[in-house]
């Protein structure tokens, strides 16, 4: 029953009949409760309620035109089960689907971590590059999946994906700064790496090995690397907005590049320029097609949804007449 989010609002005692009224004006609202001065910091009522996914949108802006975002406070969390015929019936009344809605908020908090230079946003890349390196050395397609999966990039790529939705410059600048910083920097660790075990002989080669057939394609791009970018970039976008984090994984899986960026540090540790340039050329596909068709699927799911709230008023006005 994920589908179904609860409220959690801190309200100022003077607006708390307005926001019961809002929620009771709400189709996928329900199992309201208010508990009058139960809030200590701040001081206010406590309001709560059930609200389908699908409606969350709506009494989160409700909430926001009552100035409860800035005077009191404003939570929203999944429910793992509910066991509720009321909520259920309140699920059935709200437009659409739950999995076809996008809480824009919600996505606009997962979006925002990815434009957030930490260093576990760091040292998570750098590890998963250095895998890739050791995946391209020894041509081993199981340790390039487990770069894949270790890499936090994608939360990055939504984010820019969001900031040219939301025509955000700000926002684009930052997710891109975390991406340039963080593979400048994981890319720079992993050559110091591989330049020091080709000294001490841990590397016993001075060029990549030149046949390389189950890991060639992490710097080989070609049209089907385009595709698979567009693809993972769609998918990846729509498990974050539907809260599908098991399709995340796959996505993860999907795309090359952190094991480009490995294949590159690798070949300019070890003086390879035609894998310096292959694997350049994969991370800009890459990174390319993602935006592109991450972009392109907000747009799509605005579209629609926009559609779905369409017919709700057009049945709302038939049934009024």
């Amino acid at each position: 029953m994920w589908r179904v989010l609860h409220l959690r609002a801190i309200v100022p005692p003077d607006r708390t009949d307005a926001v019961c009224a809002a929620l009771s004006e709400c189709a996928g609202a329900t199992n309201v409760v208010v508990l009058p001065g139960a809030a200590r910091s701040p001081l206010g009522d406590l309001v709560q309620a059930d609200v389908a996914r699908e409606s969350a949108n709506e009494v989160l802006a409700a909430l926001r035109r009552l100035g409860i975002d800035q005077d009191g406070s404003i939570a929203m969390e999944k429910i793992d089960l509910s066991m509720s015929a009321v909520a259920e019936r309140a699920e059935r009344r709200a437009p659409g689907h739950g999995d076809d809605a996008v809480v824009w908020d919600e996505f606009d908090r997962q979006v925002t971590e990815g434009t957030i230079l930490t260093w576990s946003f760091i040292a998570f890349l750098a590890l998963a590059t250095q895998l890739a390196a050791i995946a391209a050395l020894i041509d081993s397609p199981v340790l390039v999946v487990g770069a894949m999966v270790l890499g936090p990039e994608f939360a990055a790529v939504a984010a820019i994906c969001y900031g040219i939705f939301r025509r955000q410059p700000v926002r684009i600048w930052q997710a891109v700064r975390a991406l340039v910083i963080g593979f400048a920097v994981a890319i720079a660790i992993t050559y110091v790496c591989a330049l020091f075990s080709k000294w001490t002989g841990v590397i016993e080669t001075d060029r990549l090995p030149a046949d390389r057939p189950l890991t060639a394609f992490i710097y080989s791009p070609d049209r089907w690397s385009f595709i698979v970018a567009l693809l993972a970039g769609a998918a990846g976008v729509l498990s974050l907005t539907a809260g599908k984090s098991s399709a995340l994984v796959g996505v993860f899986i999907s795309v090359t590049t952190v094991p480009a960026a490995g294949n590159l540090a690798d070949a300019l540790a070890l003086q390879h320029r035609s894998e310096i340039t292959g694997s350049l050329a994969q991370l800009g596909v890459n990174f390319a097609g993602m935006i592109i068709a991450g972009t392109a699927t907000l747009f799509v799911q605005r579209a629609v949804w926009n559609a779905v709230l369409r017919q709700r008023g057009r049945a709302a006005a038939r049934r009024s007449t």
